[in-house]
């Protein structure tokens, strides 16, 4: 040990072991620091040997007056004469230079304060504070833990671990050195629904819960909309997982009900969207013309032959079916001259110039003036042929001239 050398040097040299002290080793720590008087070793926290925490010749009363004169007298430890050195082995106050007197020895010493506080520059041992030496110097460390683990809370810069520095410190699932939390890593976390972050390009949504009847959906993060089946509380009415209208929850997410404008299929005959009636369609939902259907549901649309009262001009026919709460068919494909934007476009007659010949094929397997179901009946041309008027089918007879014909029928679809 650096004491049991220094002291047996320094004894040797003096003639102290024989003569006058007892040479006892130091113990094998820096903790506490020792000097030596008359034969016996005193642990003390400051340095001089005597408990009065002041650093001296060990007797509490300073150095001895005799101190200095290259004699060993009682009450000294040493004696070099004009040797006496604040830095070589016997101290100006005649005690053997020991850690914590306060003299730095250079020779064994970094540094001396003559204190047994480890938050300073000089730490135990007398060595000068430095990261990684387990003691934390107060207001230069976070921290100090002795190692130079980067994982371990404490860097081995002697810094505290934090979210962000790029290493993964305990309590950490991940650390990818920055603090987006849209990313892979949010809160040095993995990502997940759920999680109240929201994941860039993985996730439309993330309120933190696992509650499906928000605005946030938890199983993929997804934003609650109409059509999704998951009901957003206090915003829809109902979500039954699609968009159909003629279903007891339309793409409304509400109830249906007669005046929504919905036809409810085998509720409602009609809904033109209020509950007034003489519009053609009554406040219970039920159509008021005398009517009767045609084709039942090809394609999705519903024709029906309509009482009109007078000449059968588009006008008079457009009017009938609107009565109805319907329209007038287009009569041909998209693009046909014969349409406009009145009529509703079915996409069920083919060519353009021949109307109701789809219809007459499917009902008679022949053209419109051979098949009696269409006689009487009259199709909307768009206000574009002959001065406006509809073109009718009469037995043996194909686009006859509506404005010449009266109290026939109008051809009208519904949904």
């Amino acid at each position: 040990m650096r004491l049991d050398l220094r002291t047996a040097a320094l004894s040797a040299a003096l003639g102290l072991c024989v003569t006058s002290f007892a040479c006892t080793p130091a113990p094998e720590t820096n903790d506490t620091f020792f000097t030596f008087s008359g034969g016996s070793t005193t642990a003390n926290t400051s340095g001089d040997g005597d408990g009065d925490e002041e650093t001296g010749d060990g007797d509490g009363d300073g150095a001895p007056d005799t101190c200095g004169d290259g004699v060993v007298d009682p009450g000294e430890q040493c004696d070099l004469g004009p040797a006496n050195s604040e830095s070589g082995q016997c101290t100006p106050v005649c005690t053997i230079a020991t850690c914590g007197d306060g003299f730095v020895y250079p020779e064994y010493e970094e540094c001396d304060d003559g204190n047994t506080d480890n938050t300073d520059d000089c730490v135990a041992g007398c060595k000068l504070a430095t990261c990684g030496d387990g003691f934390v110097h107060e207001g230069v460390e976070e921290c100090d833990d002795g190692n130079d683990n980067d994982a371990d809370g404490c860097t081995s810069t002697c810094e505290l671990g934090t979210c962000g520095d790029g290493i993964v410190q305990p309590g950490e699932q991940c650390d990818d050195g920055n603090d987006d939390t849209t990313d892979d890593c949010p809160a040095c976390q993995f990502a997940y629904c759920g999680d109240g972050y929201v994941h860039e390009g993985v996730e439309e949504c993330d309120d933190g819960n696992d509650i499906d009847t928000d605005g946030c959906i938890t199983t993929f993060c997804t934003i609650n909309v109409c059509g999704d089946g998951y009901l957003y509380e206090g915003v829809e009415a109902c979500d039954d997982g699609n968009l159909d209208d003629d279903d007891a929850c339309p793409s409304t997410c509400e109830h249906a009900f007669c005046g929504d404008g919905f036809v409810h299929d085998g509720v409602e005959e009609c809904d033109d969207g209020n509950n007034v009636s003489n519009d053609g369609c009554d406040e219970f939902c039920v159509l008021e013309c005398a009517g009767m259907i045609l084709v039942d549901s090809w394609n999705g649309y519903t024709y029906w032959k309509v009482p009109v009262a007078g000449i059968l001009s588009d006008t008079n026919v457009q009017a009938a079916c609107a009565e109805c709460g319907m329209t007038p068919p287009c009569a041909g494909p998209a693009g046909c001259s014969y349409n406009d934007n009145i009529c509703t476009q079915t996409n069920n007659e083919g060519s353009c110039g021949n109307p109701m010949q789809a219809m007459a094929q499917l009902l008679c397997n022949t053209n419109p003036g051979q098949c009696a179901l269409v006689w009487g009946v009259y199709q909307y041309m768009g206000q574009n042929w002959i001065s406006g008027a509809a073109c009718g089918a009469e037995q043996n007879g194909w686009c006859t001239n509506g404005n010449n014909m009266s109290n026939k029928f109008a051809l009208c679809v519904a949904p």
